[in-house]
């Protein structure tokens, strides 16, 4: 039975294989999740949507239609390299992210200069705009889940590093991640709203989750339960995926 995967664009695979290197290799460096979050952010929203045929960078060899997968993984942690530099004290070495990129990028060996001329070409194709980077839905998060434990005492059963976790998913799938951009709002409620399906037993989950939500951030329920929806078959997907490498738990 073909699953869901089988229909996927192998730019979109890519893409999403090197959104969860980037997560993969930001938790082996242990960033704080400003610095994380702000990297999938200029690697997910503007980096990658900036890699087109026609862009006027694609002349270096590094963007050579289509990129393959090494070339992203490098990007992606070339994303980590700056966003560690903005909001970072130290910023992280050169010579870790090139360590992790030459134990876990198989393909291609890339050099110190290669990670050096590929910050370049990536500032040039985000125009250099990183000076104000930041990720507002991360802070939203943050937030509307402090709210939440102010007015139900069920949400102490909701930890912040489980809404971490959706939020890692939803950068992963593409579906979801446009609204970082488009509707971050909306993503914000959902994100708190999958967080809480998915730790609350059934039995505590009597909170009137939606509603609230949608009192609070003026979101319409049906455009939350969307977003709830997609992040949700993106879960059970990369379980079912999981499960058939051997490597599902339970």
């Amino acid at each position: 039975m073909k699953t869901t995967t089988d229909f996927i664009s192998p730019a979109t695979l890519r893409r999403r294989e090197a959104v969860a290197f980037l997560i993969e290799s930001a938790k082996t460096v242990e960033t704080p999740p400003i610095i994380k979050y702000s990297a999938l952010s200029l690697f997910s929203d503007r980096f990658f949507p900036s890699i087109t045929p026609s862009s006027s960078q694609n002349h270096h060899w590094l963007l050579q239609n289509p990129l393959n997968y090494s070339t992203l993984q490098l990007f992606s942690l070339i994303s980590l390299w700056i966003s560690s530099k903005i909001h970072g004290s130290p910023p992280l070495p050169l010579k870790t992210l090139k360590s992790i990129g030459d134990d876990r990028i198989k393909d291609q060996h890339y050099t110190k200069t290669d990670y050096l001329d590929a910050e370049i070409v990536f500032l040039q194709c985000v125009n250099f705009g990183v000076g104000t980077v930041k990720n507002s839905v991360f802070v939203m998060v943050e937030e509307l889940l402090v709210r939440f434990k102010e007015v139900a005492r069920v949400a102490e059963m909701v930890s912040f590093e489980a809404c971490l976790d959706v939020m890692d998913l939803a950068y992963e799938c593409e579906a979801v991640s446009r609204f970082y951009v488009e509707k971050p709002v909306c993503l914000v409620a959902a994100v708190v709203a999958v967080a809480f399906v998915v730790t609350v037993p059934k039995q505590k989950c009597e909170f009137p989750l939606l509603a609230w939500v949608r009192f609070v951030t003026g979101c319409a329920e049906e455009d939350v339960v969307c977003v709830v929806r997609v992040i949700l078959e993106h879960i059970v997907e990369t379980n079912r995926v999981s499960c058939g490498n051997g490597s599902c738990l339970g």
